[in-house]
């Protein structure tokens, strides 16, 4: 009788810690990502976001009250809202900044699949007056044909004496439109 009820027990207790192990499982699982509205070919979405981003300058003096300067930085974009282009891109800038002209230059942002983005991106380029503004210019794979903007003032976080740079974007904000297919697979 002893043998009978401890296995009526443990029949009894199987079931309970089979649901507990599903549950807690379930619990473990990464939580799901937002997801992104759809939008057809030529919608406007909008998108916010961060960017960190770290590389080199080189300056020249150009008379005593100007320089110039080449960046080449490299960093991560993470976008927010319904209407982003995608979550996290690694982007890349090259750029000519003049203190008197101010900024010009090329972007790409790259997905995790490898698809990318195609920007310019101008700016005052001054301590003082350093908002930038961007223009997609079109992209491959699904960013074929995309067109947009976007802005954000950059605030340096290092700058060392060997050039070396880190900083980021602060109010990073836009909108951009999908094309249509066979649009726009590589920059202007």
């Amino acid at each position: 009788m002893k043998m009978f009820s401890r296995r009526l027990a443990e029949r009894a207790i199987a079931p309970a810690i089979l649901v507990t192990l599903v549950l807690v499982l379930a619990a473990c699982k990464p939580a799901a990502e937002a997801p992104m509205s759809t939008a057809a070919p030529g919608e406007w979405r909008e998108f916010e976001g961060s960017w960190n981003a770290a590389g080199t300058r080189r300056t020249i003096p150009l008379g005593p009250e100007r320089k110039s300067s080449i960046v080449d930085l490299r960093g991560t974009m993470l976008l927010a809202g319904r209407g982003r282009p995608g979550v996290g891109f690694r982007s890349e800038v090259i750029a000519l900044s003049d203190s008197e002209t101010g900024l010009l230059g090329r972007s790409v942002w790259t997905d995790e699949r490898g698809e990318q983005v195609f920007s310019e991106v101008i700016g005052e380029g001054t301590a003082a007056r350093n908002r930038i503004a961007g223009r997609i210019l079109g992209g491959t794979g699904r960013f074929a044909g995309a067109t947009g903007t976007y802005e954000f003032s950059w605030q340096f976080v290092i700058e060392a004496e060997d050039g070396s740079i880190q900083g980021r974007a602060v109010g990073l904000k836009g909108r951009f439109r999908l094309g249509q297919p066979g649009e726009g697979s590589s920059p202007p």
